[in-house]
């Protein structure tokens, strides 16, 4: 059985993100990534946000364990969402992979 993290109430999704996101960053400063985790961040963005905010707008998924705070039209969570992802598979490919030969 899975612990049940709701009781941290409209902060849940809040707290896993931030969870995620420092193991993401340990992973980063660990292989030295974070400048190539940035630029990618930067580039999957604006593709992210739209994708993120369109689903939400026609109604794919709901969630209901967050803050309720939005900016741009989408959840706070939601951002930092589109920053620890791919922070984390950046991570996980530099630890997995080494550093580039070139």
């Amino acid at each position: 059985m899975l612990p049940d993290i709701g009781v941290f109430g409209p902060y849940t999704y809040l707290v896993t993100e931030v969870v995620f996101g420092a193991l993401a960053l340990a992973l980063l400063i660990a292989t030295d990534a974070l400048r190539r985790a940035a630029r990618t961040i930067v580039v999957l963005y604006p593709l992210a946000y739209v994708w993120d905010w369109y689903t939400l707008e026609v109604g794919v998924f709901e969630i209901p364990l967050r803050t309720g705070v939005e900016l741009l039209w989408i959840p706070i969570e939601e951002h930092i969402f589109m920053i620890v992802v791919p922070a984390l598979v950046v991570g996980i490919h530099e630890l997995v992979n080494g550093p580039p030969t070139d």
